[in-house]
């Protein structure tokens, strides 16, 4: 079970997931990627480039370049279960 922190979104658990998944990818491919799986998938890239900053921001994801974010171990050990991401503080 996942050790989930209040700042935590739901987007944030799709972009975390989809990352994982995936591979690297700009918030604006998430976006697409995510409204091709359905409705409730449909985020703004503009929040998700917001949700994307504050994951690297708490070390889940890194941005590796021209806006380009990748999963951290970090992530990959809070998607498993093996991080309480309550532990990291809400700037």
């Amino acid at each position: 079970m996942r050790k989930h922190a209040d700042w935590l979104t739901q987007a944030d658990e799709r972009i975390l997931e989809f990352l994982r998944e995936h591979g690297n990818y700009p918030p604006s491919a998430v976006r697409d990627r995510l409204a091709e799986i359905g409705d409730d998938l449909d985020y703004s890239t503009n929040h998700l480039g917001m949700r994307c900053r504050a994951l690297d921001d708490h070390g889940l994801l890194e941005n590796v370049g021209g806006g380009t974010y990748s999963i951290t171990d970090l992530g990959e050990q809070y998607l498993d279960g093996e991080f309480d991401a309550g532990s990291l503080e809400d700037d």
